[in-house]
C-alpha cells in the first residue's frame, strides 16, 4: 500500500498566526532584528493562509503542488517549536522572580533567595543563561525566515491567492452538534437472511466434528459487516440461552497461541488468567474451565493460515460438551479451511436497496427519501459509488449527516476523490475523509499510531490531541478537553470510531478505518508493529513526527535505536496489546531518547515493569506536555520534572510503587491532569502543590506529616473534577486545614472517597469530617477507616439530590449507622466493618421521613461481628414501604 497521505494545515497556520502575537514573544521586544522577523513571519504566514485551501484541494492530482505542502508541514512544526521556546523562558523568567530557588537552579541559602526576589524584572533578562538562550534563539529565528522565504517564493506561479470556499470542508466542528441520533450498531440493515441462517447452524447440536466441536467460518472482503453480524449472531437471545460459556477474541494479524489463549481465558474467567506466559499452563486452565459445558467461542479477525498454530490453540477446545461452536471471521478462505471450518459462509455485498437505507437512516434519519425528494437522485447514485459495503454507505451517511442540500451532495458524488487510483483504500473511505473540516483531519490522522483492534476510550485519544496542539483553538471559551469530546462524537457520528462490542466507553477503528488514518497520515506518522523490528537497522523519513510501536517483551538498543535519530520526534509511545505481558525497556536505550529526542511532547513508557526510576535528563525534554509512566515500577519522580513548564499531563496509574512525587511541583503551573488513583504507597505531596491552579483531574491527594502539603492546599484547586481520593487524613493537625480545603466548592467533583489510613490518637476525626463535606452534586461517596463514633448531620442531608453510590468500610468505632434514609436518589449502599454497632434503629432512616430510601436498589452489610438486633422503621410498615426499590 502507497500511503502519500493528505497534508493537512489550514488549523496549524492559523494557530501560528495567533501565536505570533502572544505575550511570551515580548521577550524579543529590545531585539528590533527579531521582532521584524516575527512581523515578516505572520505577513508570509497570512499569504499562505491565503492559498492553503486551493492547496489543500489540489494536492492530491498535482504533484508539485503536494512536496510544496509536505515542505510547507515540516516547516510548521519547525515553526511551532521555535515559538514554544520563548514562551517556555518567559514562563521560567516569571517563575524566576516568584520561587528564585525552584525556578532556575535549586539553592540551599533563604538569605540569597530573599535577595533575588527584590531583582527587577527587567535584571532577569542579563543573566547569562538568558543572554545565551536570546544568542541562540536568533540564529534559529534567521533560519526560520530564510526557510518561509524559500515557500513564499515557490508559492509564486504554482498557487492562486484565492479560498476554495467548500459547504463540507469549511464546516466549523467547534461550533455544531449532530442534530440526528445515531442509528444502532445492533439494527440490522438487509442482514436479517443471512443472521437466521447462522442463528439456525449455531443451535444445531448435530453439528459438529470428530474433535467435539465444531467450527462455522464467515467469510467475505474488509467493509462487507463480517464483525457486526457475528455480534449480532452471538448477542442473540436464542444464543445465548443455548450455551453455558460463551467468549469473544479479537485476534487479529498477531495470531500468538499464547496471547489469544490468555484473552479466551481472560473472557470467560478473568481470575484465572493473571500474569502466566505458560502456555501450557494457560491451557490446563482454559481445559478444566470448558470441561464438559457446552461453549460459543467467536475468533474475529483472523489472518493466520499456519495449521500448526491453530492445532495448538485449539488443544483445550475438545473438552468442551458435544454442540461447542467455533465462529471464525476472516476474510481470507485459505484461513476456513486450515481451521477445518464447515460450513464456509461467504457474505456477499449488500444490494444497491439495503445499502440506500443505511446511508439515508444515518444522513437523514429515514428510511429513504420520501420526504427529501431533491436527494434521491444524487443519493442513488451515490449508493451505487458504495459497492454494497455497508461501511462504505456508513462513512458516506456520518459524512451527510445533516446536511439536506443537494448541493452538498452533488459536491460529495462529483469529487475528484472517487478516480484517484494510488492506493488500496476503498475510494468511499478516500472521499469521507477529505470532507473532514481540517481540524478534524489532523486528529484522526493521529491515531494511525492505535494498532489495528486497539480499543481506546476517549479521554485517552483526547489528552494525547492536546498534548499534540490539536485542540489549542479557542471556541467560544470552552476547556481544550471539552472540545476533544466533541471532535470524539463527530468522528463516531462519522462511522471513522465505532463503539466496542466489549466496552461501551471505548472505542475502536475498524480495519479499513485504519488503514485509511495511516494514509492520511502519510509519513508524519509510523507504527511499528512487527516486535522483531530493529534488527535491520530502520530508516525513518525526515517527515516524521510521531512514532508508536507494539511492546515486546524485551525492547532493546537493536530495535529502537534507530528512532534516536529522529530529533524533531514529538510522540514516543509504546502500545501494549495485552495487559497480562510482562515488558522491558533496555536502560541505555531511555538514556538515548532523553539524550536525543529534545523535542518530544508525549513520552510514554507505560508497561514497562522495569522502569523503577528517571534519569535527571528528563528535564531535557523542555516541549513535553505528556508524561505517561502508568504500569511502571516507577518509586520517586526525579526532581528536575519541576522545570518542565509545559506539562499537561502526568500519569501515573497502576504505580503501585509509587512513594515520592517531586520535593516541589510548584512549577508546573500548566498542570490539568495528575492520574495518581492507584498509588498506594504514596507517603505525601509535594510543596507547592496548591500552586497547580489549572488541575482538572487529581487520582488522589495524600495529607503529608510534615513537609507534605496539608488540605488546605486543596483550596485553590477550585476546577477538580471527576474521582478524588484524599488520603491518610489521620495526618490532618489542624481542623482549619479541613475547613480550608473548601470541598463543598469543588462544584464538578462526580466521585469523593475519604481515607483514614492508621489510628491517631491526636486526630480529632468527628471535627475534621464534618468540615470535609462536598458540594451537594457529589454522585458518589466513600468514607473509609473513620474513627469517630458518630457522623456529622450534613451526611444524610436531602439536598445531595445526586448521590447515587455511599460506601462505608472500616468504620469500627462508629455505635450507629449514619443517617442516609433521607437520600432522595441512593441507589447503592454498602456497609462494611462496623464492629461497633450493636443495633440498627431509627437513626438509620432518617427522621421525619415517610418513605425511606425511596431509591434503594442494592444494600449490603459485611463484617458486622458485633450486630445484634435490627429495629423496624415504624410499627406497621413492611419492608416494601421502607426499601421500595430495593
Amino acid at each position: 500500500m502507497s500511503f502519500i497521505g493528505e497534508v493537512v494545515l489550514s488549523a496549524s497556520v492559523e494557530l501560528l498566526i495567533k501565536k505570533l502575537a502572544s505575550q511570551g514573544l515580548e521577550l524579543f521586544t529590545r531585539h528590533k532584528k527579531s521582532k521584524a522577523d516575527f512581523f515578516k513571519w505572520k505577513g508570509m504566514l497570512e499569504m499562505i493562509q491565503a492559498v492553503l485551501a486551493d492547496a489543500e484541494d489540489r494536492q492530491t492530482r498535482e504533484k508539485p503542488v503536494k512536496m510544496w505542502l509536505d515542505n510547507l508541514q515540516n516547516l510548521a512544526y519547525d515553526v511551532q517549536d521555535v515559538l514554544d521556546e520563548p514562551e517556555t523562558e518567559a514562563l521560567r523568567r516569571e517563575l524566576l522572580l516568584q520561587e528564585p530557588a525552584a525556578a532556575d537552579q535549586p539553592s540551599s541559602s533563604a538569605n540569597t533567595s530573599k535577595f533575588r526576589k527584590l531583582i527587577p524584572t527587567c535584571c532577569t533578562n542579563f543573566s547569562p543563561r538568558s543572554i545565551q538562550f536570546e544568542s541562540k534563539m536568533v540564529s534559529k529565528i534567521k533560519g526560520i525566515t530564510d526557510r518561509l522565504q524559500d515557500i513564499t517564493t515557490a508559492q509564486k506561479g504554482l498557487l492562486d491567492s484565492k479560498i476554495l470556499i467548500s459547504v463540507g470542508k469549511s464546516r466549523d466542528v467547534g461550533q455544531r452538534l449532530p442534530t440526528t441520533s445515531l442509528v444502532t450498531e445492533a439494527k440490522v440493515y438487509g442482514r436479517e437472511k443471512e443472521m437466521e441462517e447462522i442463528i439456525e447452524l449455531l443451535l444445531n447440536d448435530d453439528l459438529r466434528a470428530d474433535d467435539g466441536f465444531s467450527v462455522i467460518s464467515i467469510n467475505g472482503m474488509g467493509g462487507v459487516g463480517k464483525t457486526t453480524l457475528a455480534q449480532l449472531v452471538y448477542n442473540d437471545d436464542r444464543v445465548q440461552r443455548h450455551y453455558e460459556i460463551k467468549a469473544w477474541t479479537c485476534v487479529s494479524e498477531d495470531f500468538d497461541v499464547s496471547r489469544v489463549t490468555k484473552s479466551i481465558l481472560n473472557s470467560i474467567a478473568k481470575d484465572q488468567s493473571n500474569n502466566d506466559d505458560d502456555l501450557n499452563l494457560l491451557q490446563e486452565k482454559l481445559k478444566k474451565q470448558l470441561s464438559g459445558k457446552k461453549f460459543l467461542l467467536v475468533l474475529d479477525d483472523v489472518w493466520n493460515e499456519n495449521y500448526r498454530r491453530w492445532s495448538e490453540l485449539s488443544c483445550p477446545f475438545g473438552a468442551g460438551a458435544a454442540g461447542s461452536k467455533i465462529v471464525v471471521t476472516t476474510r481470507n478462505l485459505v484461513v476456513a479451511e486450515r481451521m477445518g471450518a464447515d460450513p464456509v459462509y461467504q457474505l456477499k455485498e449488500l444490494s444497491d436497496d439495503d445499502c440506500l437505507f443505511v446511508l439515508t437512516q444515518i444522513s437523514l434519519g429515514a428510511r429513504d427519501f420520501n420526504r427529501h425528494q431533491s436527494l434521491k437522485e444524487v443519493g442513488e447514485q451515490i449508493v451505487i459509488k458504495c459497492g454494497g459495503l455497508p461501511l462504505a454507505a456508513k462513512t458516506l451517511g456520518g459524512l451527510l449527516r445533516g446536511r439536506d442540500d443537494p448541493r452538498d451532495w452533488e459536491l460529495v458524488l462529483k469529487t475528484d476523490i472517487w478516480n484517484l487510483r494510488d492506493s488500496d483504500i476503498l475510494p468511499a473511505l478516500r472521499v469521507s475523509y477529505h470532507f473532514l473540516p481540517s481540524q478534524l483531519k489532523q486528529c484522526f490522522a493521529y491515531c494511525s499510531l492505535f494498532p489495528k483492534d486497539y480499543e481506546f476510550q476517549d479521554e485517552e485519544i483526547i489528552l494525547l490531541w492536546t498534548a499534540e496542539g490539536f485542540l489549542d483553538q479557542e471556541y467560544n471559551g470552552r476547556k481544550m478537553e471539552d472540545l476533544g469530546r466533541e471532535f470524539v462524537r463527530e468522528l463516531h457520528s462519522r462511522s471513522l470510531f465505532q463503539q466496542s462490542s466489549y466496552d461501551a466507553s471505548r472505542f475502536v477503528m475498524h480495519d479499513l478505518i485504519n488503514d485509511l488514518a495511516r494514509w492520511a497520515a502519510g509519513e508524519i506518522c509510523f507504527r511499528m508493529e512487527d516486535t522483531l523490528a530493529g534488527e535491520n537497522r530502520q530508516k525513518f523519513s525526515e517527515s516524521l513526527r510521531h512514532f508508536s510501536y507494539i511492546c515486546g517483551e524485551y525492547d532493546g538498543e537493536k530495535r529502537l535505536k534507530s528512532i534516536c535519530d529522529v530529533e524533531h520526534l514529538r510522540t514516543f509511545l509504546p502500545m501494549e496489546l495485552s495487559h497480562f505481558d510482562e515488558n522491558y525497556l533496555a536502560w541505555s536505550v531511555l538514556q538515548m531518547l532523553l539524550n536525543h529526542l529534545p523535542r518530544l511532547r508525549v513520552f510514554s513508557l507505560c508497561g514497562y515493569r522495569n522502569i523503577f526510576n528517571l534519569p535527571n535528563e528528563i528535564g531535557n525534554l523542555k516541549h513535553l506536555r505528556c508524561l505517561n509512566l502508568s504500569s511502571t515500577s516507577i518509586q520517586i519522580l526525579p526532581e528536575s520534572i519541576n522545570s518542565l513548564y509545559n506539562l499537561h499531563t502526568i500519569l501515573l496509574e497502576d504505580c503501585w510503587k509509587l512513594k515520592k512525587l517531586c520535593k516541589d511541583m510548584g512549577n508546573l503551573t500548566k498542570l490539568r491532569h495528575l492520574r495518581n488513583s492507584d498509588a498506594d504507597e504514596l507517603e505525601e505531596m509535594p510543596k507547592g502543590f496548591g500552586k497547580l491552579t489549572c488541575l482538572l483531574t487529581l487520582g488522589r491527594f495524600v495529607v503529608g506529616k510534615d513537609s507534605g502539603s496539608g488540605l488546605r492546599e486543596l483550596k485553590s484547586l477550585a476546577h477538580l473534577q471527576g474521582k478524588l481520593k484524599i488520603s491518610k487524613l489521620e495526618n490532618v493537625k489542624d481542623v482549619g486545614d479541613a475547613s480550608k480545603a473548601q470541598l463543598n466548592n469543588k462544584v464538578n467533583l462526580e466521585a469523593l472517597s475519604l481515607e483514614w489510613s492508621a489510628r491517631s490518637e491526636r486526630c480529632e476525626f468527628e471535627n475534621v469530617l464534618s468540615m470535609l463535606k462536598p458540594h451537594r452534586d457529589v454522585q458518589e461517596l466513600t468514607i473509609t477507616g473513620y474513627g469517630g463514633t458518630t457522623f456529622p448531620i450534613w451526611l444524610g442531608d436531602s439536598s445531595f439530590s445526586k448521590l447515587a453510590r455511599l460506601e462505608f468500610e472500616g468504620c469500627g468505632k462508629c455505635t450507629s449507622l449514619p443517617s442516609v434514609g433521607q437520600l432522595p436518589f441512593l441507589k447503592e449502599l454498602d456497609i462494611s466493618g462496623m464492629d461497633g454497632v450493636v443495633s440498627v434503629g431509627s437513626e438509620f432512616y432518617g427522621n421525619s421521613c415517610s418513605v425511606p430510601f425511596p431509591s434503594l436498589e442494592a444494600l449490603s452489610f459485611s463484617d458486622m461481628t458485633e450486630w445484634e438486633e435490627w429495629i423496624p422503621c415504624g410499627a406497621g410498615q413492611e419492608v416494601d414501604e421502607v426499601f421500595p426499590k430495593l
